[in-house]
């Protein structure tokens, strides 16, 4: 019998089918029309960001969206982190005041930025490659970005390109409409120049490294509390909406799409396992009350 990530599932299981782990530790979510909606994190979203933590989950967005962009929401969301780029770089918000053992240090080459300006708060910038590896690999995406917008018809690079540290990104469905013939053709191009490649809701995405998503979860749940994800990785929740987010309705057992992943359900390979009723931020908002409904505070892992 095929499992329900199959490409042979031909009807996701409704929300109300799902109960939510009662040793439950926390939610990851990818940002774009998962917890936006028209570019914007709706009420109902943040909202529902804030019952989470205020209930002790954990709650670590992961976006293909670059570092620059998401600084600002690791900052002022009620998050632990946000790990962005497709899992190269992450934004963990630093304690003012941190006691001696109070949570994990960060790294001697973390960067510290203080996105909302001084005074404000502070976060850690953190990579999952050094420096000069950035350095000799931003060179040579730039001469990949500058000859897919040439020999491309109608490719154009993500508007927030200029906060991209570790990737590169072209514009789909944002600001441009990218038809699939083009989506395709940009994916082949990046590929070919020995990039991963990946299909958001709104851009396509390419990098070198070995990181992805599902790596950058692993990784944050290193750095953030000492452990491996697969050893607990029953007692999360992911919740996404499109094709880069497969990875992870693989690998959790616990995988929720909001609505409007309907659009891209012929091109999934894996599926989540559940499926809510509201697209975009009102499917989060749907899935954090499922949680807060049925699921016990969060018990410390072994």
């Amino acid at each position: 019998m095929p499992s329900l990530a199959s490409p042979a599932d031909t009807c996701l299981l409704p929300l109300p089918r799902w109960t939510p782990p009662s040793d439950l530790i926390g939610v990851f979510t990818d940002i774009d029309d998962t917890l936006t909606t028209d570019g914007a994190i709706t009420a109902d979203a943040l909202a529902a960001l804030q019952a989470l933590r205020s209930a002790g989950f954990a709650v670590i967005p992961v976006t293909g969206r670059p570092a620059g962009w998401s600084e600002p929401f690791a900052a002022s969301w009620p998050v632990d982190a946000i790990v962005a780029e497709n899992g190269a770089v992450a934004m963990v918000r630093q304690p003012e005041a941190p006691a001696q053992g109070a949570g994990p240090a960060a790294p001697p080459d973390a960067v510290r930025v203080h996105p909302m300006g001084p005074g404000g708060p502070v976060l850690a910038k953190i990579y999952q490659q050094d420096a000069a590896t950035r350095s000799a690999q931003y060179a040579r995406m730039q001469e990949v970005l500058a000859g897919i917008e040439r020999d491309i018809p109608g490719a154009r690079r993500a508007t927030d390109s200029a906060g991209r540290e570790c990737d590169i990104a072209i514009d789909h469905s944002e600001f441009v409409q990218l038809p699939q013939p083009a989506i395709d053709a940009v994916v082949q191009r990046m590929r070919a120049e020995g990039m991963h490649a990946t299909v958001s809701s709104i851009h396509i995405n390419g990098w070198y490294g070995d990181h992805d998503k599902l790596a950058g979860a692993r990784w944050i749940v290193r750095e953030l509390f000492g452990r491996a994800l697969d050893a607990e990785i029953g007692r999360w929740v992911y919740v996404g909406d499109s094709t880069n987010d497969q990875k992870m309705f693989e690998a959790f057992p616990h995988s929720v799409g909001v609505a409007n992943i309907d659009r891209f359900l012929p091109q999934l390979v894996h599926r989540p396992r559940y499926l809510a009723r509201g697209e975009r931020g009102a499917g989060f908002a749907e899935v954090a009350h499922a949680i807060l409904a049925t699921a016990s505070f969060p018990k410390p892992a072994a």
